[in-house]
């Protein structure tokens, strides 16, 4: 039986900024319905990676398909394919929050009713009637659901998410991210999140990348992370939350 195509296909890509290497050569596959985790220290090549898919960032050499066509091949189609959420959120301050959640189809000249505003709202657990109200006027996690809402609002077959959590509280943050993931499984979305925290991407992928030096030194299921050997730079990544783990262990043993 012949396997189904990836949904994202990424093929001997690379990216230089002068003499800086921040893509080398990646070549992955990304399966389709998959949560997948990028994560590397900063500087590694992760968020340039995942600009490349949806050419906010042009390679210089390499290939990326989406379902097997050429994402460079019709770049305004491949693009509508994608919901994209920014590390600082980028919500247009002197617009509504129901006309940022509409900016993307009301650019493309695709009109959104009030009702599908209302939907989208709720998928991210905010009530109806703050789609009248400005971004100044929300908190931080409301601001970025919003973010997320804005991103969903094309119904993107393919999610992807630039350090989406980094700037919220870590009750914030946690919570979130479990409703990012709980959407991701409902809406069947195929999803890639650039994190530099190894505890996020451990908890909320199913596939976990790891970068440094803009290459690929790691992937496997957190589990496989976890237990493997997967070398020196999975190690350090590593080491924060479990030694988080062994002193919150030690504290409930006093």
């Amino acid at each position: 039986m012949t396997s189904p195509a990836p949904a994202i296909r990424i093929d001997s890509l690379c990216k230089r900024y002068g003499e800086t290497v921040a893509v080398d050569r990646v070549s992955i596959d990304i399966a389709r319905d998959s949560f997948v985790a990028l994560v590397g220290a900063s500087g590694s090549g992760k968020s340039t990676l995942l600009r490349t898919i949806n050419r906010l960032v042009a390679p210089d050499t390499g290939t990326i398909a989406l379902d097997g066509v050429a994402v460079h091949s019709d770049l305004p189609l491949v693009r509508r394919r994608f919901g994209y959420v920014f590390q600082h959120i980028g919500l247009f301050p002197h617009l509504t929050v129901a006309e940022n959640i509409a900016i993307g189809l009301r650019i493309a000249g695709r009109p959104i009713a009030a009702e599908r505003v209302a939907e989208l709202l709720a998928l991210v657990d905010l009530p109806p009637d703050i789609a009248k109200r400005m971004p100044d006027a929300l908190s931080g996690g409301q601001r970025q659901r919003v973010g997320v809402a804005r991103a969903l609002a094309p119904e993107p077959h393919i999610l992807l998410m630039d350090e989406p959590f980094g700037a919220l509280d870590p009750v914030t943050r946690d919570g979130l991210g479990r409703r990012v993931r709980a959407l991701h499984d409902r809406l069947g979305l195929t999803t890639i999140m650039v994190t530099h925290d190894m505890a996020e991407a451990l908890i909320l992928a199913d596939r976990v990348l790891v970068m440094d030096a803009g290459r690929i030194v790691a992937d496997a299921s957190p589990t496989a992370l976890m237990t493997g050997d997967h070398g020196p730079v999975v190690v350090d990544l590593l080491a924060v939350p479990r030694e988080q783990a062994r002193a919150l262990a030690a504290i409930g043993a006093r």
